[in-house]
């Protein structure tokens, strides 16, 4: 229980960010897949 209450702690000081930051490891994680499939594409 004590990491879930860590990660519940952290969440709710980070509140304003995480969106931010969720939207930023969206964007890389579509960066890292064109860049996989863009040797099939040339």
């Amino acid at each position: 229980m004590t990491f879930y209450r860590t990660v519940k702690a952290i969440a709710a000081r980070s509140q304003d960010t995480l969106v931010q930051d969720a939207v930023g490891a969206a964007a890389l994680v579509v960066m890292l897949v064109v860049g996989l499939h863009l040797p099939v594409l040339v």
